[in-house]
């Protein structure tokens, strides 16, 4: 956090700068109002870097495409119908919002839009009082109607108004709430905390479009823990990914097994930690993360108490990859996405047992083809998989893990291992076997398949001699 004084001197640069101070004087000079908003101006108190350039205006959508029209390099109006318009100004991206003061209906999924009259009745309809702050240009004035300087300081995640208005007005704002827990290490104020878990049904109006997104900004954030658990304690993350609160398995009296919910959670942080390493600056891998909150989803449906009381999950992978991938259908992700995650919840109980009977390199070779594109994916959700507090154990799988991995870096240079494919084509083998396109030119390809995964390169002589063996054992 930084000081007063530090954050006006960062506020007043910003705003005396291109494009800020040309796109002030051109809306002053039409006759309307100008001002910077909500994240910007919050995150110069924070100290955080201000990125997005979030403007507000008295101005109409016509009024300003009219006046940004001859200074932008390109505009866009895609979000005009929410009285939004976007500009790109050299370097910089802008959104220009006019005044607002939207509601929800008691049914509606999508806000009813209303353009406001004034900054201040904008402000106190936002989310919460941090975001409720803006700098009038180009005259440079804090404009603090809620108190969201004093929340920031503090600290604490509070809302302009009732917090029941505000969550009244967009369901969606609880679970920005768990976000901006994640990703601005504040409190929430227990009015707020309470307002969440009497309205959560409310959330039931919001699309599953909107909820996916804010699901996915909480995912991105690097220590999303919090924001998860804040989602749970509430009950929200039981209309919105119902497995992860079904997790909390109760622990047995003999402690058999681990809390799998608290598991899941340092799961997800320890794989954010290995993907942050492993590809420095890189962003947020979704598909890696998604993965890791939901690899043992599977559990619960699978839980079994056998004799002397042991504790078993036989078949959660493959359980929690169609509970992975009807969860994430549901909120609307994309199929590549869905396939992913869930192919990596049905592999990441794989390597376990590789560190007491060392694969052969067919072994090797068949992780990799199963793995296919999702090898380096599975490598992170594997290490972080690993939560053991016994130290032993936990280097025992860290070295057997690097030995697997140097195992496969070994065939892979000397065999191409990122692109297996049988020693003879299909073309090849329709020509040798004299047959057309049918089920038994795949059946010979999958056999040789299976050859070259078990013996690495056979050559083409070779291959074409037992392609041969294999067809005549057929009768065919």
């Amino acid at each position: 956090m930084q000081s007063v004084a530090e954050a006006v001197t960062r506020l007043e640069a910003l705003a005396t700068a291109e494009p800020l101070a040309l796109l002030a004087s051109r809306f002053v000079a039409a006759g309307h109002e100008l001002a910077l908003v909500g994240g910007p101006v919050r995150d110069a108190f924070l100290g955080r870097p201000v990125n997005d350039l979030d403007l507000a205006t008295s101005a109409h959508p016509d009024d300003i495409v009219r006046i940004i029209r001859p200074l932008a390099d390109a505009h866009w109006e895609i979000g005009r119908a929410f009285g939004t318009i976007g500009a790109r100004l050299g370097e910089h991206t802008v959104e220009i919002t006019t005044y607002r003061a939207d509601a929800y209906s008691a049914d509606s999924r999508k806000p009813e839009v209303a353009f406001g009259d004034t900054l201040e009745g904008d402000l106190v309809r936002r989310d919460f009082t941090m975001n409720a702050m803006a700098l009038r240009l180009p005259d440079l004035t804090l404009v603090d109607p809620a108190g969201g300087l004093d929340d920031l300081f503090a600290r604490r995640l509070m809302t302009p108004g009732s917090p029941d208005d505000s969550f009244g007005d967009d369901p969606l704002r609880m679970m920005r709430a768990a976000r901006f827990v994640a990703q601005l290490d504040v409190q929430v104020d227990p009015r707020v905390l309470d307002s969440m878990q009497r309205m959560r049904e409310r959330l039931s109006i919001v699309s599953a479009e909107r909820i996916r997104d804010e699901l996915l900004k909480l995912l991105a954030t690097p220590r999303p823990r919090r924001g998860l658990e804040l989602l749970v304690d509430v009950g929200l993350a039981e209309l919105v990914i119902p497995e992860v609160p079904a997790l909390r398995l109760e622990v047995d009296e003999h402690a058999h097994h681990k809390d799998v919910y608290e598991h899941s959670l340092t799961v997800l942080q320890q794989a954010i930690e290995l993907e942050q390493t492993r590809a420095p600056g890189s962003p947020p891998d979704m598909v890696l993360r998604l993965a890791a909150l939901l690899h043992d989803i599977g559990k619960p449906a699978t839980k079994r108490v056998e004799a002397q009381g042991a504790v078993t999950f036989h078949h959660h992978d493959v359980v929690g990859a169609k509970l992975a991938r009807k969860r994430l259908t549901a909120l609307r992700l994309d199929k590549d996405t869905v396939v992913a995650v869930s192919r990596l919840v049905e592999l990441h109980l794989r390597f376990f047992g590789y560190s007491d009977a060392p694969w052969t390199d067919s072994g090797v070779r068949r992780y990799v083809r199963d793995a296919d594109t999702l090898l380096e994916r599975l490598h992170i959700l594997t290490r972080a998989d690993v939560t053991t507090r016994n130290p032993r154990k936990a280097a025992r799988l860290r070295g057997a893990y690097d030995e697997l991995e140097r195992r496969i870096a070994v065939l892979a240079e000397q065999e191409e291992l990122q692109s297996i494919r049988p020693d003879l084509d299909g073309e090849q083998i329709m020509a040798l076997l004299s047959l057309r396109p049918g089920p038994v030119v795949g059946e010979a390809y999958r056999f040789l398949l299976e050859q070259r995964l078990d013996e690495g390169p056979l050559g083409a002589a070779e291959a074409e001699r037992r392609l041969h063996q294999w067809y005549a054992s057929r009768g065919d």
